[in-house]
């Protein structure tokens, strides 16, 4: 298959299994000829685990196959169509994306102009549009469409609760007279378009209900995970000034109970005092983990869901929309401690989500599909609300811990709901592997069909024993590239087009055009190591930072003029395959959450007995990154084990258990520079325990600190 179309991510080209080199001439040459290439996996060896961005050869001959009967029914079912529908994504995005747009319902269609963009800040302001003139709403989309087409009877989510034994399930009909009637109460306490609504609330039924009735009626909803402290909650509330916000009184998860409401009123007391209050706290009575009469309440503020929501009217009026207003505010960290509103637009994002989730997955009418992501991360907006339900899949919903009350837990629900597609991140699959393949082999999970990795690149032994052991070496896994800012998958295995190599995500989705560039913003050829860019955009995109356009153009799109920086970077192969190398930023990737190490820093230094902090990411065998804090201390204030243990509650309190430090090592003093920077090299190396390569620290203000820090790495 011929193609004129040039791409960075050409390569010498792949091998057979007699080593002689198949000889290509596409810019997707890894896929030309995979017809003379064996299939069907079986099971696959263990390799030594890769350090990626190290040197690749050891992975040359570890390609995975799909086995020719899932190729044969997969909506990509070869090299060849993939080559097809991509290099028609990249000639003709237009022509493209607008095929695929007419598939959904538009009020009005969109404009002669499908896209217009500017990524290039040199050019003027960082502009993306997609649609734009095209009315619609995502949640008639996700919903009324599939009703009205007589799927109304069909199981849109099977929730399961943390207590085994606790479960419920709602039909596409029955979720849209729920989510009409919380539409109908927002209207009637002045919820408007354009107005924010911040959902803190747990994995219940409710939350997917909440996101989906406010883009009913043109809200913009800003979830935010139930383990942010009070602080951080403050923080939103006070940058998005809500009318309302929706939570629940209380949360099991696993044998630890959260008190989600008291959180809010200490958020709301904060942001009161700041000058944002709030009128409405709709708050659902969680009776499985407390009792209404023991919850705190605020008469004239505060509202039980269960008593007014239900009596309202299953029907509710669509608010239509265009395509470019907004639909959603999502806070993500930033390195400056400040977190960042990303913000995304209604019509470029419901037709890029419900893509990538149908080809990714290959998805088919008859699949249940389990995501185990929180809605108050990106992977919950797109991969278990907004994507499925607008294929009209049935979405598994789970409460609880996925190893409560035992490390069998996500098996017994694949069992127990026949789940087809299950997509997770490294970090349980690593916490379950560790458990011991017994958990998992109890379980028939004959129902799997395809296995999703998503939150950070997933490490090849976990990857093999993601593929041999809970896919019985026969499920492909779609090994995920993508951030909250893109609003779906920019880099992805399709399963069933290609043969896959364990911790690599592979190929570029349609449309996507991912460079790796040097420091200097040049475009590498072929094999290389550096940074991960895209060079137009796609219509998943978010459009700016929430009443902050120049940080969003300086964050993103100034590192590298006339390209979106993803802050990643990027290893490809000889083969064209991708190998994400994590942050190279100081945001760290911890159990898939972003976490900026100045949020870390902010909140150590807080503490009284807290001179400085300087926060970096090292390895971590489960999270994937782990949160390793130098502290110095107060002059005259000596170590202490509870010293130790104040420091991480204080991060707790202020950001969330999440960010909690997994090490504080007691610092005499940080290295740092004759201008008073914070050498972080030296402090990154330090605590992954690499001394002989600290590299030259003449330069230091005190070079003696380092000798110090070493002596005390075990204190």
């Amino acid at each position: 298959m011929e193609d004129d179309f040039h791409s960075p991510t050409s390569f010498p080209g792949i091998h057979d299994l007699n080593g002689k080199r198949i000889s290509t001439s596409d810019h997707l040459r890894h896929v030309d000829s995979m017809s003379i290439l064996p299939s069907g996996a079986g099971r696959i060896s263990k390799l030594n685990a890769l350090i990626l961005g190290d040197s690749l050869a050891s992975e040359e001959d570890d390609l995975i196959f799909p086995s020719p009967s899932f190729s044969s029914q997969a909506l990509v079912p070869s090299p060849q169509k993939y080559m097809e529908m991509y290099s028609r994504s990249i000639k003709d995005p237009a022509g493209f994306w607008s095929d695929i747009a007419s598939d959904f319902y538009w009020k009005t269609r969109w404009g002669p102009q499908v896209y217009s963009e500017n990524l290039d800040i040199r050019k003027g302001n960082i502009k993306i549009e997609w649609f734009k003139g095209g009315i619609t709403n995502i949640c008639y989309n996700c919903l009324d469409r599939h009703v009205e087409s007589g799927n109304g009877d069909k199981v849109a989510f099977f929730w399961e609760g943390n207590e085994p034994g606790f479960d419920a399930m709602l039909t596409y009909s029955q979720l849209l007279s729920r989510v009409c009637q919380l539409a109908n109460y927002l209207k009637d306490v002045g919820i408007c378009k354009g107005d924010a609504v911040i959902i803190y609330l747990p994995m219940l039924m409710e939350l997917p209900i909440a996101m989906l009735a406010c883009s009913r009626i043109g809200a913009v909803h800003s979830v935010v995970f139930a383990g942010f402290s009070a602080e951080s909650l403050a923080q939103r509330i006070m940058d998005c000034k809500p009318k309302v916000v929706i939570t629940c009184n209380a949360v099991q998860r696993g044998s630890k109970i959260i008190y989600l409401k008291d959180i809010v009123d200490a958020a709301l007391t904060e942001s009161a005092e700041n000058g944002v209050a709030v009128d409405v706290c709709l708050t659902y009575a969680n009776e499985l983990a407390m009792k209404k009469e023991s919850t705190k309440w605020k008469e004239g503020r505060d509202i039980w869901w269960q008593d007014v929501v239900p009596n309202h009217p299953s029907a509710c009026d669509i608010e239509w929309v265009d395509a470019e207003d907004p639909l959603f505010l999502l806070y993500t960290s930033g390195s400056t401690g400040k977190p960042k509103g990303v913000l995304h637009t209604t019509g470029g994002y419901m037709v890029y989500t419900a893509t990538t989730f149908k080809y990714a997955f290959d998805y088919k009418p008859s699949d249940v599909y389990w995501c185990t992501a929180d809605c108050g991360w990106i992977t919950g907006h797109s991969y278990v609300t907004y994507g499925p339900l607008l294929n009209g899949a049935t979405v598994v919903v789970f409460e609880g811990a996925p190893n409560y009350p035992n490390a069998g837990r996500c098996w017994e629900i694949v069992d127990k709901f026949k789940v087809s597609i299950f997509y997770t991140a490294p970090t349980l699959v690593r916490s379950l592997m560790r458990e011991g393949d017994q958990h998992v082999k109890r379980y028939s999970r004959k129902s799997l069909r395809v296995l999703g990795s998503v939150g950070e690149p997933i490490n090849p032994s976990a990857w093999r024993w993601f593929f041999n052991v809970v896919g019985d070496s026969r499920c492909p896994i779609s090994d995920t590239w993508w951030q909250t800012e893109t609003g779906g998958f920019l880099i992805t295995p399709l399963p069933g087009a290609w043969p896959q190599k364990p911790g690599s995500a592979t190929f570029p989705f349609f449309g996507v055009q991912p460079v790796i560039v040097d420091e200097k913003g040049v475009e590498i050829e072929g094999e290389c190591s550096g940074y991960l860019c895209v060079k137009a955009s796609w219509p998943g995109a978010f459009r700016t930072l929430y009443g902050d356009h120049e940080r969003y153009e300086t964050t993103y799109f100034s590192a590298f003029p006339g390209y979106y920086f993803s802050g990643d970077g990027c290893s490809r192969d000889k083969d064209g395959y991708h190998w994400l190398t994590g942050r190279v930023d100081d945001v760290i990737n911890v159990s898939g959450h972003r976490i900026g190490t100045a949020e870390v820093e902010s909140a150590l230094v807080s503490h009284p007995q807290c001179a400085e902090a300087a926060v970096v990411g090292v390895e971590h065998e489960v999270k994937g990154q782990g949160i390793y804090a130098f502290v110095s201390l107060v002059e005259g204030v000596p170590y202490s084990e509870e010293l130790r243990k104040s420091l991480i509650t204080t991060v707790r309190n202020q950001i969330g258990a999440f960010a909690a430090p997994d090490k504080i090592h007691w610092a005499p003093g940080l290295p740092k520079t004759r201008s008073g920077k914070i050498m972080r090299r030296i402090l990154r190396k330090i605590a992954s325990r690499q001394l002989n390569e600290l590299g030259d620290t003449s330069t230091l203000a005190d070079p003696s600190v380092v000798d110090q820090l070493i002596a005390l790495s075990d204190a």
